[in-house]
């Protein structure tokens, strides 16, 4: 049940503070880059060790690390999933020791050094989340010679699929809209390709994947259930290479280098599905004056330049876009009389994202990341016709035109701080500011008859909503066996004349009961100020983005989870979790409602009401070696509750899936 936000924090903070040193031997920083050394790419959660005091650290989403070491020296190793590790020797300085790493990849798999090669998961306080690496989403299964993470992530314990044709996804009885789904950091609202088939994300541009489904940080907010962080590579700072596959309906080249070597690197990325040049002389043969077809594709671009070592800057940019069309065009004679009826229907989606990143290493021990983002999603679907009538000189046109848009719009910022303030001890906070453009449905008709015409548009209003985010967390190990993880997330959202305010406390923790085994706990609260009016059984993306309003509340939720993680070692680890999750303010289609919104007001459309869904999960990973993968399942119960819905009696969700069972193998021959 919810908790009070006040006291909790107070209650908390006092413990981390009791928890802090107030004596140290002589300590000093040693921060840094790790990096592929063949590249120049970032290794996004490298593990950096101290073997003499234990102490580790992990690179940030920017491959930064910063670990404080005692003494007047000290021996620190870097190591990452399939790269040599590296052993460095650093000798004390007041004003820290700044040591970036360049890992060296293994050509072949040696499981000796894999094991040291990220930090145990009995160590992570981090519970309820999949990673994965770039080296990992290459070895994965491929479907019509493609990678599609969005199916790999689905074969994970407590995420559901849809129906099929539908690349969206369910994450412990949530809906598709409770999944905040980044790229760079950025909000991707869709990320179907071919009616769900394939996701917007190209693997040959992903540097790591990671998926959080409870615990979340106070860092992350704005959705329910899940996190799905896609970070993008920075581009080869070493040489130019070039990578490409030719598939069975799709193609794919990426091409990376340094424009100015070790300092500036640029990448880009585009696929392209040939279904349309493929279904055209299918189609010409069923009907010559018959044009159609449908494609997707997808580009992406980032160039990155390092000022110094201390400042770097990013630009990245994806553009993806679906479209399915049909022209016709009919030409017939009577009675001298020349018919022509022409009519061009076309169906498309797409995202646009933009980022623009300043990285500042401050010190060795505070390092910031400033943010600009722009995203927009849009689906248009057009209908247009022209009737023309030659005779005798004369020609007499009739044109009509009929069109359906819904969209959204992003433009932000935000400014990310992380602090190490003891060896065992870092803070995080931040501020964002967002404003969203909602655009839910908006019909246009056009006509023309002779000297007669009309354009007209109905349906929703543009609407614009500000959102504001405060956040911070500390990260304590307060004894040997005892880590924790505490945040508050402030969110407000102005919306018309009306404002929420929203403070939501995090809590995870972390006991050690052996050497290689961990009790688990986390309990956190989230809002969501958007809603999504979605037909979730067809695989088209008619989905409507709506924000919170003065009758429709955001959705809130409090979910609690506990569990045991164990590293039995050589790459063998085990996870198992139990949840519960309230959430509040849902909104579904009224009985007989439909996603086209014509000219009602979306909110009469609607009914509210309340969900609720506990499980068990299982996880038995073997992360290293010739052979990997993983055994999942899950138990679990879904269940939702509306008012003018099935008589107000409680129903179970549709994608509500008692027993889920997934089995992936991977051999390296």
């Amino acid at each position: 049940m919810p908790i009070n936000t006040v006291k909790f924090v107070q209650a908390l903070v006092l413990m981390v503070l009791c928890g802090l040193p107030m004596a140290a031997q002589r300590t000093f920083t040693a921060s840094g880059f790790v990096r592929d050394a063949a590249s120049g790419e970032v290794l996004i959660s490298a593990y950096v060790y101290d073997a003499a005091s234990g102490r580790s650290a992990q690179t940030n989403a920017y491959g930064f690390y910063s670990l404080q070491v005692q003494g007047d020296s000290a021996k620190i190793q870097a190591s990452y999933p399939t790269y040599n590790p590296l052993l460095r020797s650093i000798r004390y300085a007041s004003s820290g020791v700044r040591s970036d790493f360049d890992l060296q990849s293994l050509d072949v798999t040696l499981n000796e050094v894999e094991v040291s090669a990220n930090r145990p998961i009995q160590e992570e306080v981090q519970m309820s989340t999949v990673s994965l690496s770039m080296k990992t989403i290459k070895n994965l299964p491929v479907l019509l010679g493609e990678t599609d993470i969005l199916k790999i992530i689905q074969l994970m314990p407590g995420v559901q699929s849809g129906t099929e044709g539908t690349s969206g996804f369910y994450v412990r009885g949530g809906g598709p809209d409770q999944n905040l789904m980044l790229i760079d950091g950025v909000p991707v609202y869709n990320v179907n390709h071919l009616f769900g088939f394939f996701s917007v994300f190209n693997s040959d541009a992903i540097n790591s994947v990671d998926l959080i489904k409870g615990g979340f940080p106070a860092n992350f907010g704005g959705r329910l259930s899940s996190v799905l962080d896609v970070r993008m590579k920075e581009g080869n700072r070493k040489e130019w290479k070039a990578t490409g596959a030719l598939g069975l309906i799709s193609s794919r080249l990426t091409v990376e280098g340094p424009l100015w070597k070790d300092k500036t690197s640029v990448l880009l990325s585009a696929r392209r599905t040939y279904l349309d040049v493929l279904a055209q002389p299918i189609i010409a043969a069923q009907n010559p004056s018959t044009r159609g077809g449908y494609y997707f594709y997808d580009l992406n671009g980032k160039i990155n330049h390092q000022i110094n070592r201390n400042h770097q800057v990013y630009l990245s940019y994806y553009q993806g876009l679906d479209e399915a069309y049909a022209r016709t065009s009919d030409v017939y004679e009577f009675n001298g009389i020349r018919f022509t009826n022409s009519i061009d229907n076309s169906l498309n989606w797409g995202n646009n994202i933009a980022t623009a990143r300043w990285s500042w290493v401050i010190s060795p021990k505070l390092f910031s990341n400033a943010t600009a983002t722009y995203s927009r999603y849009r689906f248009v679907t057009d209908i247009k016709g022209e009737d023309r009538e030659e005779a005798m000189g004369n020609t007499y046109v009739n044109r009509y035109g009929i069109s359906y848009l819904s969209s959204i719009e992003d433009v932000g910022g935000r400014w990310d701080f992380e602090y190490k303030y003891a060896a065992n001890t870092s803070f995080k906070w931040g501020a964002s500011h967002t404003r969203h453009a909602f655009e839910p449905g908006v019909s246009s008709l056009q006509f023309s008859d002779g000297g007669v015409s009309l354009d007209t548009s109905f349906g929703s209003i543009r609407q614009n909503a500000l959102d504001n985010v405060l956040y911070g967390l500390v990260d304590a190990t307060l004894s040997d066996r005892l880590r924790v993880n505490i945040g508050v997330h402030a969110n407000h959202f102005a919306v018309g004349t009306k404002n929420y305010l929203s403070v939501q406390p995090r809590f995870s923790a972390r006991y050690l009961v052996s050497e290689k085994g961990s009790l688990k706990w986390s309990y956190v609260q989230m809002a969501q100020f958007m809603h999504l009016l979605a037909n979730q059984t067809i695989g088209l993306p008619t989905d409507l983005w709506v924000p919170a309003t003065d009758n429709i509340r955001p959705q809130e939720s409090w979910q609690t989870a506990a569990g045991y993680a164990h590293n039995f070692g050589k790459g063998w680890e085990l996870s198992v979790e139990a949840y519960y999750k309230d959430m509040q303010n849902l909104i579904e289609y009224k009985e007989g409602a439909t996603f086209f919104l014509g000219f009602s007001d979306w909110q009469t459309k609607v009914t509210t009401g309340r969900g609720w869904a506990y499980g068990a999960e299982f996880l038995l990973e073997k992360k290293t070696g010739s052979t990997t993968g993983w055994v999942g399942y899950t138990l679990a119960k879904t269940t939702r509750q509306f008012a003018e819905l099935n008589f107000g009696n409680p129903f179970p969700y549709t994608f509500d899936r008692r027993h889920d069972m997934s089995v992936v193998l991977n051999h390296a021959f």
